[in-house]
């Protein structure tokens, strides 16, 4: 038996993203996105409310970074996805994250979130629902050496991304590996 929910869209896992600015005074902003994934190889694309202060600042210096919400940072995570950076200008100092100077986007970084992406800004287009479309060009990840495994690659499950659950309105963490993409599937051929 299956139960209808109707036209609500349940898509599993949403990354629970942290794009991270610079407003126009140079202080660092921070905001949890979900609406975002990769686009291709080095590429993201990132579905914004056009009245976000951070789509402002993305348009103003083409520059903006993404991190990954973890297991560690979901407390964080999920402040800077409840308070509003016009309203609280100062809501990254009052989270208590350490910022980094990114050394190659204009944008910051945050030493508490292990893995991030720095991205530079690729297309910037109006939405059919009056949102903003970003697209980012990935110029460097980078990786804090606690979330790499034996050869220096990145390790998801030392990472431990958390996702945002639309069903529940929670978090969830990812990160146990269940199988070897393309070639566990060739057991069928």
């Amino acid at each position: 038996m299956r139960k209808n929910f109707g036209s609500k869209a349940i898509i599993t896992p949403l990354p629970v993203l942290i794009i991270a600015t610079y407003n126009e005074d140079g202080s660092p902003n921070a905001m949890n996105a979900a609406w975002g994934g990769q686009r291709e190889e080095d590429q993201i694309a990132i579905c914004l409310a056009t009245n976000h202060k951070t789509t402002e600042n993305i348009k103003a210096r083409k520059a903006f970074t993404v991190s990954f919400g973890t297991r560690k940072t979901a407390v964080i995570s999920d402040f800077f996805g409840v308070v509003s950076g016009t309203k609280m200008p100062n809501k990254v100092a009052k989270s208590g994250v350490h910022v980094i100077k990114s050394q190659n986007v204009d944008a910051p970084m945050f030493e508490e979130f292990p893995l991030t992406l720095e991205c530079k800004l690729l297309e910037c287009s109006p939405d059919m629902d009056g949102s903003t479309y970003i697209v980012g060009q990935v110029v460097n990840t980078s990786a804090d050496e606690s979330v790499l495994d034996e050869k220096g690659k990145v390790d998801l499950g030392k990472v431990e991304p958390i996702s945002y659950d639309s069903a529940a309105h929670a978090y969830r963490v990812l990160g146990e590996k269940v199988g070897n993409a393309f070639r566990d599937g060739l057991a069928l051929k």
